[in-house]
């Protein structure tokens, strides 16, 4: 890995294997210990990032845009899994894309190479959101974690759906609260979406589904424009 590893940061390792194959991958993702959210690995993007791993061979040459990055588990998998992968966090937050950089380094990911790192701030449509080029798959987890946010998303993932009518949006989230729903901001905003089977992610890679959500409700959805 390049660079110093700082005293409050810690390594976190990901392993993704198949059952009956000597084909794996390991993912190593720096975190920063009391820094805020977006530098923890939270339990839905190895969710998300098993469930992309076991439909890789898809992934090969797809335009992947993940939002809300934060420390990137899932689209760096995408992008060893051979996608041509952006990775997006708040624009604001300088320290945050920084932090993705540093993330991207761990797994030998050169940015702007290999991989490429862009602020986009979602319910805003900036410059940065125009010049994404085409998106075959746009990916998040755990982005719906504030209802005051999730008109913002839904915005954001309209205008991309829009401009890539043969994409698709798909999301890990962690059920926080009964109340919380998007129905109605998906009307508003022309998208359905449709709850993806989670019931055998991991068993091709020999993971406990239990031990893969830890104990936490998670659910998994595509979104699409109608």
């Amino acid at each position: 890995m390049s660079g110093i590893v700082r005293p409050e940061q810690h390594i976190k390792k990901f392993v993704f294997n198949s059952k009956g194959s000597e084909e794996n991958l390991e993912i190593l993702i720096p975190e920063l210990l009391q820094a805020g959210y977006s530098f923890y690995t939270w339990p839905c993007a190895p969710f998300l990032a098993y469930f992309l791993w076991e439909k890789r061979d898809c992934l090969v040459d797809k335009r992947v845009l993940e939002l809300g990055c934060g420390t990137a588990l899932p689209g760096i998998l995408a992008a060893k899994c051979g996608a041509q992968v952006t990775l997006t966090d708040n624009c604001l937050l300088p320290k945050t894309l920084k932090h993705i950089r540093q993330c991207c380094l761990a797994n030998n990911l050169s940015p702007g190479r290999d991989i490429d790192i862009v602020g986009l701030s979602w319910g805003l449509l900036l410059n940065s959101i125009f010049n994404l080029g085409p998106i075959d798959l746009i990916i998040a987890s755990d982005c719906f974690y504030d209802p005051a946010i999730f008109e913002d998303i839904l915005v954001t993932v309209s205008f991309l759906l829009e401009n890539n009518p043969n994409s698709k949006f798909i999301c890990s989230y962690q059920e926080r609260s009964a109340d919380w729903s998007i129905e109605g901001l998906l009307k508003k905003w022309g998208l359905k979406a449709s709850n993806i089977n989670i019931d055998n992610i991991g068993q091709r890679s020999g993971i406990n589904f239990n031990d893969l959500i830890g104990g936490h409700t998670i659910h998994l959805l595509e979104i699409v424009k109608y």
